[in-house]
């Protein structure tokens, strides 16, 4: 059975139909995909125009109205845009995986080169997504790229939610949104990288999802996170509190 995709953007003008041709073209067999938008307002020319040489299909492509897709159940919303993550978020209160990520639009600049920029961003974007979320036929370890893993580490944010959910063992994004004093598009995107490079995993419960370190995680980054951990204790110190301090865990509005 095919997973099911939604890209979310504003407009849904430019980048969340690039994302969602983008997506069909490159593993269409495997996903099926649509967009839609929290003020749509019909595709971009341009838009069309960097997809056809690109040699992507852009055929069917038409903006939609959020509404139009809320009742479809969604394995994965994408949204492409802080203002779409915020704006959605009823949408992603759903069992579905929120993915937060952001790109610029390129329509204020109206400019060809700029549209061709962004649809090269979101198909890198999209490639690393089909690789991570491509279907197994049996239980292959993920391969950690050392490289990868400590530039996913190499924010502070990152760093501090990954100890803290290895603290707690599992967390809803609003608990992390409330101990940092973050906001839930910001928490949601890094929360996705750090799930990309197979640090985290989500489990569903209900309508809300955790987050927890990878079981599969290898020996010596688990020894990294370790001592990590052991000698900087003050990373978390602060949030640890704030999360303590929370009144009710989790909330409605967890993702």
């Amino acid at each position: 059975m095919k997973r099911r995709v939604l890209f979310v953007c504003t407009a849904n003008s430019a980048r969340s139909l690039m994302a969602e041709a983008l997506l069909r073209d490159m593993a269409g067999d495997r996903f099926e995909v649509a967009s839609a938008g929290t003020q749509p307002t019909g595709p971009h020319p341009m838009a069309l125009k960097v997809l056809e040489d690109a040699g992507i299909s852009a055929a069917g492509l038409h903006s939609k109205r959020l509404v139009d897709v809320q009742g479809r159940d969604w394995d994965y919303v994408i949204t492409l845009c802080e203002k779409a993550a915020y704006e959605c978020s009823a949408l992603l209160c759903q069992p579905t995986q929120p993915i937060a990520w952001d790109f610029a639009d390129p329509v204020p600049t109206n400019r060809h080169a700029t549209f061709v920029r962004t649809l090269k961003e979101i198909k890198e974007r999209i490639a690393l997504f089909a690789l991570v979320h491509q279907k197994k036929t049996g239980p292959e370890p993920f391969s950690y790229d050392p490289v990868a893993v400590f530039k996913a580490l190499a924010d502070d944010f990152r760093l501090a939610a990954l100890l803290l959910v290895r603290h707690q063992e599992q967390l809803c994004v609003c608990e992390l949104t409330e101990a940092f004093d973050v906001s839930q598009p910001k928490a949601s995107r890094h929360l996705a990288t750090l799930r990309e490079v197979g640090m985290l995993v989500t489990e569903r419960r209900g309508q809300w999802i955790y987050y927890s370190l990878n079981p599969q995680l290898p020996g010596w980054l688990v020894r990294v996170l370790d001592e990590t951990a052991t000698s900087h204790t003050a990373l978390i110190r602060s949030p640890l509190e704030r999360l303590q301090a929370m009144a009710d865990r989790p909330v409605a509005q967890c993702l």
